[in-house]
C-alpha cells in the first residue's frame, strides 16, 4: 500500500485516519461532492444530518483530509446509500485481482482497528465483504447502519466479543461465526493481548443509487 500524509484539520485529529492513500482520499472526496450535491445538500446541511463539521466535509471533498471509517459511515448513512459507494471507481468487468499490497486499507485515528476491502470499489452492490482486523484489547464502536443492514462475521484470529444494540454480549472463538442487526449501535472488543482477525460480509436491504 503506498502511504502518503494528508493535510490534517487541527481541531478534529480524531476524525482523520492515520494510514489511507492519498489516491483513496481523492476518490472519496470527489465522490462525496458528487452525492451531496445531487442530492441538493449544502455543506451546511450535511453537517447536520451526519453529525460531521462543516470544516471536516470540505476537507474530504477536495481530498485534503484522509477520514476515519466511523467517519464515512456517518455520511454515508446521512446521504442514505452503501458504505462502499463513497469509494467507488470505475466500473470492474471481468475477473478482478485485488493484492493485498495495493488494497485500500481505512483505520481509525489511533491505528488500531483498520478495515481492507474485499471487493472491487465499482458498481452499485448489496453485499460487501471486509476484512477487520483490532489490536490487543482494543474496543471498536460503531454508530448505526442505515435500517435493514445486517453484519454476518467469522473470527479467523483472536477472541472477539460482540454487542449489538441491547442484545447480550457474545464470545466468539476462532472459527465461531455470528449475523446481527446492524442498523442499532454495535461494537467488536478484542479480548486477548494479541491482533485479531475477523472476516465481515455487510448485506444491505436495499441499494440506493448514487
Amino acid at each position: 500500500m503506498v502511504h502518503a500524509t494528508p493535510a490534517l484539520i487541527e481541531d478534529a485529529p480524531d476524525e482523520v485516519a492515520a494510514d489511507t492513500s492519498g489516491e483513496l482520499a481523492a476518490l472519496v472526496g470527489r465522490n462525496l461532492r458528487r452525492l451531496r450535491t445531487r442530492r441538493g445538500h449544502s455543506l451546511e446541511r450535511l453537517a447536520k444530518l451526519s453529525g460531521v463539521s462543516r470544516a471536516m466535509l470540505s476537507q474530504i471533498e477536495t481530498g485534503k483530509s484522509a477520514p476515519t471509517i466511523n467517519l464515512l459511515w456517518k455520511v454515508a448513512t446521512a446521504l442514505g446509500v452503501p458504505f462502499a459507494t463513497l469509494m467507488n471507481g470505475q466500473e470492474a468487468r471481468g475477473t478482478t485481482v485485488m493484492l493485498r499490497d495495493k488494497a485500500k486499507i481505512l483505520t481509525s485515528s489511533d491505528g488500531r482497528f483498520s478495515s481492507r476491502a474485499l471487493f472491487p470499489f465499482s458498481g452499485e452492490r448489496k453485499v460487501e465483504f471486509y476484512e477487520l482486523r483490532l489490536g490487543p484489547n482494543h474496543r471498536e464502536d460503531a454508530d448505526p447502519h442505515a435500517p435493514g443492514t445486517l453484519e454476518n462475521l467469522v473470527v479467523a484470529q483472536g477472541t472477539i466479543e460482540i454487542i449489538a444494540g441491547r442484545d447480550a454480549p457474545q464470545v466468539l472463538g476462532e472459527g465461531d461465526a455470528i449475523a446481527f442487526e446492524a442498523d442499532v449501535p454495535h461494537s467488536y472488543r478484542n479480548l486477548r493481548a494479541s491482533e485479531a482477525v475477523i472476516y465481515l460480509v455487510m448485506t444491505y436491504v436495499e441499494t440506493i443509487s448514487g
